[in-house]
């Protein structure tokens, strides 16, 4: 495929040229002015409409179809990936060529996304999140007793208690080819028994699951709210955290120093607020989220202002799904629109390990683009609102929201 006349934005330098950009075999080949057409190419004249890298939202739940994440431990795996399949063509038409599965995908669907069986952005899975009895991941309400191990079903989460069962559950994950670890770190807002200001692990389980990543060349992604919670997890050497809505500036002191990431997820508050009880979530975990709902924002800006650095995530659950670009509206009110772009590519690469791979215009990279017809640097909701300015997503090199017409 070939793209004459665009004006390319390439988000890590922030720079806009005028030329073309040719991909070969799923990958940019060339990047210049007056490329010539090999023979067979498909050849789009988008005619000065900006193209730059597709979109990265580190923090998905593919297959979260419902706010009820306790019901869906009772789900037929066969049901939930239908539901996993509209929710990722959902995000591919938004813009989002590669997402993080933050626990409840795994090599099933990430396998399917890849043989062409699912349309939807590649996924980088971490399989279920580690929970202590009673944690975050832990979807027993009060009344039951018995713990299910089974790991065939729908779930986010799986439990494990000590060092020892702790690094056997790090190791499972690893085993079925997590690209990464998550560890519920923090009391959350759709787990049904612990508090938002928890601490969950000790610092010893925490470093057993952090050793057992970095042996296999993984990371260690953490659930965390509150300060403490979040430096807990960053001394115990996790590389990014998840949410961080109610750090303080020991935590940005300790991003900096461990060269951390932060993935804040603003838009799923304001939508769990608005419609989570539409979309199945209980009467108990809507009344929690007031707890983290206005402090994000100013999280966001005292991290940037330390600067660590910060991911793009959106961690939307059932029908809320389509407002996962409104997080770049979010992110804009304390941010440049450059770095709240960077978040959702460069910046994001060097999270999931792939710069020079997703997130660029480099020749080499993925040839995943989305051709704009607007300057979204200087205007956010070309990105905030994608059903009326992107006119074609392209993965792999191939357009799998089609533009107007080719030559």
């Amino acid at each position: 495929m070939l793209l004459r006349n665009a004006v390319l934005f390439e988000p890590e330098s922030g720079e806009f040229s005028e030329g073309d950009l040719l991909a070969v075999d799923g990958r940019i080949a060339e990047v210049g002015r007056g490329i010539r057409a090999p023979s067979g190419a498909q050849v789009l004249d988008v005619a000065g409409a900006v193209v730059m890298p597709g979109l990265v939202d580190a923090h998905v739940h593919v297959t979260a179809a419902t706010g009820d994440l306790a019901a869906m431990v009772g789900w037929s795996p066969s049901y939930v990936t239908a539901h996993a399949g509209r929710i990722m063509r959902g995000m591919l038409e938004r813009g989002f060529t590669t997402v993080r599965d933050a626990s409840g995908a795994d090599y099933g669907l990430a396998d399917a996304q890849a043989e062409g069986l699912l349309r939807g952005p590649r996924i980088l899975f971490c399989g279920k999140a580690l929970s202590q009895t009673g944690g975050h991941g832990d979807s027993r309400g009060r009344g039951t007793q018995v713990r299910d191990g089974h790991s065939c079903c729908a779930g986010l989460g799986r439990v494990a208690d000590g060092v020892d069962e702790v690094r056997v559950a790090a190791r499972d994950e690893l085993r079925k080819g997590a690209h990464h670890i998550k560890v519920m770190a923090s009391g959350g807002v759709a787990s049904p028994t612990d508090r938002i200001d928890s601490t969950q692990y000790s610092m010893e389980e925490l470093r057993a699951i952090v050793q057992e990543a970095d042996a296999a060349n993984r990371y260690v992604a953490a659930h965390a709210y509150t300060a403490r919670a979040v430096n807990r997890a960053l001394e115990a050497g996790v590389r990014s955290i998840e949410h961080g809505n109610l750090l303080d500036d020991r935590s940005v002191e300790l991003f900096v120093e461990h060269q951390a990431f932060l993935v804040p997820t603003l838009i799923t508050y304001w939508a769990l607020k608005q419609e989570g009880m539409e979309f199945g979530l209980t009467r108990d975990n809507w009344e929690k989220v007031d707890a983290v709902l206005d402090a994000g924002l100013s999280a966001v800006d005292r991290a940037a202002r330390g600067g660590a650095r910060i991911v793009y995530g959106s961690d939307l659950l059932g029908g809320m799904h389509r407002h996962q670009n409104r997080e770049f509206t979010l992110r804009a009110e304390v941010l440049s629109t450059v770095d709240v772009i960077r978040s959702a590519t460069s910046t994001a690469a060097q999270l999931l390990g792939m710069v020079g791979e997703i997130g660029t215009l480099r020749v080499g990279a993925h040839a995943d683009l989305l051709v704009l017809d607007g300057n979204p640097v200087d205007n956010i909701s070309v990105l905030a609102e994608p059903e009326h300015h992107i006119r074609a997503v392209i993965q792999s090199g191939t357009a799998v929201i089609s533009p107007v017409s080719y030559s």
